[in-house]
């Protein structure tokens, strides 16, 4: 990185000389402008409106008009302004950072010190670490006056230049002043899906679609010429996208919670083959009762099957119907005993009476193997 800058921050009675270096760049790939009949560059010129000739930068002044009258400032008129030789960095406030609305933030530089001793430095490193609080500073640079915070990153400072009060716009919009009723639950689902996509922070996770897309269409472009296929670069997009058509706020929340639950399309379809609800509605309690559900009726057709499938020989006719009158007359004498007790007991006594007959049937289901053995 080249210094595009240097000076002092003035902390007090304390001097900390630093080198200042732009902390962001431009990734966007550079493209200049043709002619499409040609392909000849495209060049701006710039030329003088009187004599029209083509004026060098360096015999450029700037000027200022008003009301008619157009007043021509030299370089040399420029750079007599005081601010604009203040090479200094004035800490004027140290505030919770906080206070500091994000909206005001412009440009990011680092700061590197400019001395054979870093202490004073690391001083107001440490100054900022300890009472946890930002610098406001101002300071010149590029003729211009500046805001800025200044702050720690990786143990190195951070001077963010500010805009002034003056330079954010009021927001004023006549459409917000409309009374608009939000339901309880709109706002529960609302928060419902924040909370589904609640993650954090991490810059390296996203990438710039456009640029990387771009990329791909030069190379497809230096490849295959005149005869590129956009289409078949690209792909085709699947649907037309939003068009803007008013939709039902509820339907899509649900929709939204729905595919960040996992109930999109691909659950959706499994869910209808198992005969299950796929709404996504349900909570986990829920889906691990229903098995527990199909089980206890499940188990009453197993014996019925097994009765049916394992028919006892003609002479163990009467020793299966006396079983199963016992069994009858024990529910009858079970269902009578529980009417009197509470529902915690009356379940009890149904799960007890419901064991009885299937532990029979096992028990009839074992003779009657037996028996066929012989033959």
């Amino acid at each position: 990185m080249r210094a595009i800058w240097k000076g002092a921050i003035a902390f007090g009675l304390v001097n900390v000389p630093v080198k200042v270096y732009s902390a962001t760049e431009d990734h966007d790939i550079s493209l200049h402008q043709v002619h499409n009949a040609d392909g000849g560059r495209i060049r701006y010129q710039r030329r003088c409106e009187v004599c029209s000739q083509v004026i060098d930068y360096s015999d450029i002044e700037k000027a200022f008009e008003e009301d008619g009258r157009t007043v021509v400032l030299s370089k040399e008129e420029l750079k007599a302004i005081p601010a604009e030789n203040s090479h200094e960095i004035e800490v004027v406030q140290f505030v919770p950072s906080e206070q500091l609305e994000p909206m005001m933030f412009e440009k990011s530089y680092y700061l590197e010190p400019d001395s054979k001793s870093p202490k004073a430095y690391v001083l107001l490193r440490r100054a900022l670490e300890d009472t946890d609080r930002v610098a406001i500073v101002q300071f010149a640079l590029r003729e211009k006056t500046r805001l800025g915070a200044l702050r720690i990153k990786d143990d190195v400072l951070v001077l963010q230049s500010l805009l002034w009060p003056d330079e954010v716009r009021e927001a004023n919009f006549p459409s917000l002043e409309a009374d608009v009723r939000i339901s309880a639950q709109e706002r529960d689902m609302s928060a419902a899906l924040v909370e589904s996509m609640a993650a954090d922070f991490d810059p390296a996770s996203f990438t710039d679609d456009y640029q990387v897309q771009l990329r791909q269409l030069i190379e497809a472009k230096l490849e295959q010429g005149e005869s590129l296929d956009t289409e078949e670069t690209f792909g085709v997009e699947a649907g037309e996208g939003s068009k803007g058509e008013v939709i039902d706020l509820m339907e899509a929340l649900k929709r939204s919670l729905d595919r960040k639950r996992g109930s999109g399309s691909a659950a959706g379809s499994a869910g209808d083959e198992a005969g299950g609800d796929s709404g996504g509605a349900a909570g986990e309690g829920e889906e691990e009762t229903k098995p527990a559900r199909k089980r206890s009726t499940s188990a009453p057709a197993k014996s019925a099957a097994a009765k049916s499938a394992d028919k006892p020989p003609a002479g163990k006719t009467s020793s299966s119907k006396s079983a199963g009158d016992k069994a009858g007359a024990a529910k009858s004498s079970e269902a009578k005993g529980a009417a009197s007790k509470s529902a915690g007991s009356r379940s009890a006594a149904a799960k007890s009476t419901a064991a009885k007959p299937a532990a029979k049937s096992a028990a009839g289901k074992a003779t009657g193997t037996r028996a066929r053995k012989p033959a």
